[in-house]
């Protein structure tokens, strides 16, 4: 690394790598980020989680009066070394804002640095879809989406990807037509994409071998539901830990990691009539993963 010699009075200090340190715009991003290989890479991440190939200390985070800074890194092999910093202020517009830096794993040199917005909504709906194919039922034929926001959208472009859903409903308290409660009654899969602060569905509206995927950071599971599923989380620490490394609902319950279930370490659903729950507490590892087939195919030369 050098540091270059400015005039004095510009109050600017640029530093310069030896190698040149890559920037990805959120177009960039958007156009270098394929879905299906990104569903395909973090299955392939959370197996290797599970299996202890991964170093993904838990997040940290600094508060500010109406929000707090997220620092999430990790280590993943054949993805990457990277930190993801991301904003998390629920008043504002978007909610989440995010960079991703990625350093070379053998020396420390950057390599990139990168919009993780679009990462942080994506990789979240790739690895609830992920869920989707492992836990729910084979013949799944309706999905339910609540929420309209960004992972709402989000989950309504992968998870479909997983299963062919025959119908697929969408409530939002933003939006006129069906209730909560309309939505997932009578549904196979029930995806919950909001910030509430409170319970947004009864486990007494669920039909027998439902799945749910919860990715709200609040509380928007209630205790029925998961007194009522089998829980399937990214990592153990989802229910060890407090907020903001773990999840609130599940604090202390049993839970399998969703890596176990793919590599066959411990079983997943156990009947047609269960139900299960996985709740998301967002987790470094599909960060790395995501960022490391972006700048794979910056470096290959796809079109950006």
């Amino acid at each position: 690394m050098r540091i270059r010699s400015v005039p004095a009075d510009t109050g600017v200090v640029q530093i310069a790598y030896d190698v040149p340190v890559l920037t990805l715009t959120r177009a960039d991003v958007e156009r270098l980020l394929d879905l299906d290989q990104l569903v395909s890479a973090l299955e392939r991440g959370f197996v290797d989680y599970s299996a202890g190939r991964c170093d993904v200390p838990p997040r940290t985070a600094a508060r500010a009066p109406d929000g707090l800074l997220g620092s999430m890194p990790g280590y993943v092999p054949g993805s990457g070394l990277a930190v993801k910093l991301v904003s998390v202020f629920p008043r504002a517009e978007p909610s989440h804002q995010a960079l991703i830096a990625i350093f070379d794993e053998k020396d420390g040199t950057p390599l990139a640095v990168m919009d993780g917005t679009y990462i942080t909504a994506m990789r979240t709906a790739a690895a609830s879809a992920i869920s989707v194919k492992a836990l729910s039922r084979p013949d799944a034929a309706v999905l339910a989406v609540i929420g309209a926001g960004v992972q709402g959208k989000s989950h309504l472009e992968i998870v479909p990807r997983v299963r062919k859903f025959r119908e697929i409903r969408v409530a939002s308290r933003s939006k006129p037509g069906l209730t909560f409660e309309d939505a997932v009654r009578g549904a196979d899969v029930a995806c919950l994409c909001t910030d509430a602060p409170e319970p947004v569905i009864r486990a007494s509206w669920l039909s027998p071998g439902c799945h749910v995927t919860s990715v709200g950071v609040h509380r928007e599971v209630g205790p029925d539901l998961v007194g009522a599923a089998s829980i399937f989380v990214e990592w153990r620490g989802a229910a060890a830990l407090p907020f903001p490394a773990g999840a609130n609902e599940i604090q202390g319950c049993e839970v399998t990691e969703l890596g176990e279930v793919l590599a066959g370490t411990r079983p997943g659903r156990r009947s047609d009539q269960e139900i299960t729950l996985y709740k998301s507490t967002g987790f470094a590892m599909e960060d790395v993963v995501a960022a490391g087939l972006v700048l794979k195919r910056a470096h290959a030369g796809a079109r950006f």
